[in-house]
């Protein structure tokens, strides 16, 4: 299954605004910035990361419904597995 880029548009600016998240991480670092600081902000990247992970899944997962021919179309194991390499 491919992802139509139109569809991530979304989710690549997501990406993106985590990449500058990131860069904020380690200048904070090399700052020596307050331990809590850092911490909020890496999970602030950590959060937007797996919106964008689940966003792919679910936006798979309805092109795989929508454009199957029924149950058997869809990998349920594959999906299964997609959304447990996020947790």
């Amino acid at each position: 299954m491919e992802l139509d880029p139109q569809d991530m548009g979304p989710v690549i600016n997501r990406i993106k605004r985590a990449q500058g998240q990131l860069a904020g991480v380690l200048r904070m670092l090399e700052e020596g910035r307050e331990c809590e600081d850092v911490v909020t902000q890496l999970a602030a990247v950590s959060k937007a990361l797996d919106r964008a992970g689940f966003a792919i899944v679910a936006t798979g997962l309805q092109q795989c419904i929508t454009a199957g021919d029924g149950s058997d179309s869809v990998d349920m194991k594959k999906m299964e597995k997609l959304f447990l390499s996020l947790a």
